[in-house]
């Protein structure tokens, strides 16, 4: 697919992230550019036709437009823009008194991914994606590999859908809608993989990190999580329980941040400790 050229100085930077920066359009509020970091060619375009599939069977989320190059060389995607949007993490650090009014919205949305069928045959098993990881990863021993495969092996095969990076940033509300958001890792698999991640954010990730990335003390993540879990996993566990069957699931998330990070991570790894 060829991009469609596009001039950068009709937009107006609106944010960054880890793989590149967002854009609003100057003169059309209804648009809005997801542009990545040079050099990155292939995971827009993958991104966009991915976005397209899951948007097409339903997932709420933006519509996806087009694949964008500016004269620069950047590689980016159009969307057709969400207005007054707000994520989960900007309202709850906003608002904390409402703290678990958004866990709980947001524990409904999770509960409706993860309960939607999807057609296996044009999305990624989420196991796989793990062990491709564990095999690239050069920190971990032989031995804790063979572990942590079995404990991937072992978990339950689910073919529902999948975020792949369900932080509570990338679920957004305007009005009474609601949507994911940045899907780039979209795939299908047992739940627990995902909302280890929820975990990750709220409870394992360092204060500086937490109050840069979603603009609030850890003290009210770790509420938030407090309220999520039980509204997502409802009754009949404990809390407690919830703790100790999800921690491993976060724990896994170290493959990814290892691979970015180019370093072991033993902030997160502590996670990893029942399996390993």
């Amino acid at each position: 697919m060829e991009p469609i050229k596009i001039n950068l100085s009709d937009y107006v930077l609106s944010g960054g992230g880890a793989n590149g920066e967002s854009y609003n359009h100057k003169t059309d509020p209804s648009v809005m550019l997801k542009l990545y970091f040079p050099g990155k060619i292939q995971q827009p375009l993958d991104e966009m036709l991915l976005a397209r599939k899951v948007y097409d069977m339903g997932i709420p989320s933006p519509e996806p437009g087009e694949y964008v190059v500016t004269e620069d060389g950047r590689y980016g995607i159009r969307f057709r823009r969400i207005l007054d949007k707000k994520s989960y993490s900007r309202a709850t650090a906003d608002n904390p008194e409402k703290v678990a009014q958004y866990a709980a919205e947001f524990a409904g949305m999770c509960r409706q991914l993860h309960s939607t069928v999807v057609d296996t045959t044009q999305f990624e098993d989420v196991k796989e994606r793990y062990y491709r990881l564990l095999e690239a990863n050069q920190f971990f021993t032989t031995a804790e590999k063979d572990k942590i495969a079995r404990f991937i092996a072992d978990t339950p095969d689910e073919q529902t859908a999948i975020h792949g990076d369900l932080q509570y940033s990338n679920a957004i509300f305007a009005g009474d809608k609601r949507y994911f958001i940045d899907l780039g890792d979209f795939c299908y698999g047992n739940h627990l993989f995902d909302v280890g991640m929820v975990y990750l954010c709220c409870n394992l990730s360092p204060e500086e990190f937490i109050q840069e990335t979603f603009h609030m003390p850890k003290s009210l993540a770790i509420e938030f999580w407090r309220n999520f879990a039980p509204e997502y996993f409802g009754d009949g566990i404990t809390f407690k329980e919830i703790e100790e069957l999800i921690r491993p699931y976060a724990g896994l998330k170290t493959l990814i941040i290892e691979r970015d990070t180019g370093g072991p991570m033993p902030v997160f790894r502590e996670a990893l400790k029942p399996i390993l």
